[in-house]
């Protein structure tokens, strides 16, 4: 498995490409802006890009989606109480989709090439926010970063739900594995276990 980060966007939003090396299939977590330069780094790959998994719909998260989702006709996955929020949301922070999506669950993993996804939801940042497990490697978006987590003051966050759902979802992971967020450096469960003080 190889995961490439391009950071995107005016908030500096990091999506991520990870590629099953064994079939050439590839996942795309969080395009939030940048349709044409996400575009052309999956070409240079090479890669039959079969999934766009959202661990929310802030716009820095799915911006570009729509544009990828015409372009490469990938399934995009995002959490049923994020869609509902999304699309009754008012605030202007979240991007309506007009693409075709569906439902993760949590307990069914998404499966590209030899790569299971599995949906870990951790609302607190949105009512609907999801992180991604693939191997030893969590793909956090805005729940968890190095040494913070995730703001609770937009509409539909909660902070005490989103410290439960870490300690209780996340900080039960492997201390091996590694935490990529949806900003900034990348992290490991043991790192946040010892260090982060939101979790003290």
């Amino acid at each position: 498995m190889k995961v490439e980060t391009l950071t995107v966007g005016r908030m500096e939003e990091n999506c991520y490409l990870i590629i099953d090396e064994n079939t050439n299939k590839a996942a795309l977590i969080d395009p939030g802006a940048g349709a044409d330069y996400i575009a052309e780094k999956i070409e240079d790959y090479g890669v039959d890009l079969e999934a766009i998994l959202l661990t929310h719909c802030h716009f820095d998260h799915n911006g570009a989606v729509d544009a990828l989702k015409a372009k490469f006709d990938a399934e995009v996955y995002l959490n049923e109480a994020e869609a509902e929020y999304m699309n009754m949301d008012t605030s202007g922070l979240f991007t309506k989709l007009e693409c075709k999506y569906k439902y993760v669950t949590e307990g069914e993993n998404v499966t590209v090439g030899t790569l299971n996804f599995k949906p870990i939801f951790t609302p607190g940042h949105t009512v609907g926010g999801t992180c991604y497990l693939v191997e030893d490697k969590l793909f956090s978006g805005d729940t968890l970063f190095k040494g913070s987590i995730g703001r609770t003051d937009f509409p539909g966050g909660s902070f005490h739900d989103l410290i439960n759902n870490i300690k209780n979802k996340l900080m039960i992971l492997d201390n091996n594995v590694d935490v990529y967020p949806g900003h900034g450096d990348k992290s490991t469960i043991l790192e946040e276990r010892n260090n982060n003080p939101f979790l003290a």
